[in-house]
């Protein structure tokens, strides 16, 4: 609601020329394409639904159609016995929400099968519980499953199901605890991260291929970044950081990402 009643103060500022003449609105979310068994039970695929529903519908179906799932209301309110506060005009705040552009941020994927149970002791409902999918490759430094064709399954998502609206992939990257030790002649030696970005990359340029309406790829990060979750642990950045002197060196994948650039790659 509060995105909502943000984006119709923009439209009435822009309606009244208070707004620099093309200016858009959007919202970035991290919406990770959910994923269960390849021969998944009709409980797994129930799994989704509302996995799905809950983290990435419940957003996407404002922002692209105004208004929220109603099949995820149904189950909440009818399955689950969960009384929302809804109130008297909701629906006309929630039908004002629609934006020009979404931004995607993007690392793994989220792979689920169907819950023990229906219910926790504290009568709380189970959407789901975690999947280790046979075939994931993972980055052993952050812990994270590396998995490029998520991107395109986003993109045909957008198109199928959100009007194709014009979108950006605006977070994607590879945190790296201790990256030191991939240090040599004074650079970090990080193909990993070359290798990361190429792949996501190429799922990216197809998906573009088969008509997505994606306007551009920001990377995360320029340089080694503090995280809110992690201090700096983990580092994502194309540049070092020495937090010691605050020098700053380029890491192999800050040239590699300048040629491709250079290059439109």
């Amino acid at each position: 609601l509060a995105h909502c009643l943000a984006v119709m103060n923009f439209r009435e500022l822009q309606a009244r020329g208070k707004m620099v003449e093309g200016a858009k609105i959007g919202m970035i979310n991290c919406f990770a394409p959910p994923y269960t068994k390849e021969d998944p039970s009709p409980e797994d695929l129930e799994a989704v639904r509302m996995t799905d529903g809950l983290h990435n519908r419940w957003w996407l179906d404002v922002v692209a159609h105004g208004h929220l799932p109603k099949d995820v209301i149904d189950t909440v309110e009818n399955e689950w016995k969960i009384k929302m506060n809804r109130r008297p005009g909701d629906e006309a705040i929630l039908a004002g929400g629609k934006v020009d552009w979404l931004g995607f941020n993007y690392y793994q994927p989220t792979r689920i099968q169907a819950p023990d149970q229906k219910f926790d002791e504290n009568g709380l409902p189970c959407i789901a519980k975690p999947y280790i999918w046979p075939e994931r490759r993972m980055n052993e430094h952050r812990g994270w499953e590396i998995y490029e064709q998520g991107i395109y399954d986003i993109a045909q998502n957008i198109k199928k199901n959100y009007g194709n609206i014009e979108w950006m992939l605006t977070e994607n990257g590879m945190g790296v605890e201790g990256e030191e030790k991939f240090r040599e002649n004074g650079m970090i030696q990080d193909d990993y991260r070359i290798d990361f970005v190429k792949g996501h990359l190429r799922e990216l340029h197809r998906a573009i291929e088969d008509g997505a309406n994606c306007k551009g790829y920001l990377i995360w990060t320029f340089i080694d970044c503090w995280s809110w979750l992690n201090s700096y642990k983990n580092r994502y950045g194309l540049v070092e950081l020495d937090l010691e002197t605050q020098e700053r060196r380029l890491k192999k994948s800050g040239y590699w990402f300048k040629e491709l650039s250079d290059n439109n790659g």
